[in-house]
């Protein structure tokens, strides 16, 4: 065993924001960042984030998503391409959904398909 197991990932919540994008900001264009984003605003546009993705409860994105790790408490009407997907209650997600973990509270919404793969990490 290694000196850090799965098990000593910081959880994204709890990792620092590099870039924010606040409520009442809307951009329609693709949006690509490192590491962790947080989003409260509205993007039209693909979404590319290296690390991971916290859409907040007044977030809005209409387009693709790629990112490591995402935790939904807003809207997306788009696919969405994962390592790790949590869906707050508050979530709406309309589209298609690859990712190898998924976490759904009750009160979340999801339409669309899903697929799901063994993560190697």
């Amino acid at each position: 065993m290694g000196v850090f197991s799965k098990k000593d990932r910081v959880a994204l919540d709890m990792q620092a924001i590099s870039t924010f994008i606040t409520e009442g900001t809307v951009i329609d264009g693709n949006v690509k960042a490192p590491a962790v984003a947080r989003l409260d605003g509205h993007i039209t546009g693909d979404v590319d984030i290296a690390e991971g993705l916290i859409l907040g409860e007044k977030g809005v994105i209409n387009g693709n998503v790629v990112t490591k790790d995402m935790i939904v408490h807003g809207i997306i009407n788009g696919n969405i391409n994962v390592r790790s997907l949590e869906i707050k209650s508050t979530g709406k997600i309309t589209g298609e959904i690859k990712t190898g973990a998924l976490l759904v509270e009750t009160g979340a919404v999801y339409n669309g398909t899903l697929s799901m793969h063994q993560n190697d990490k």
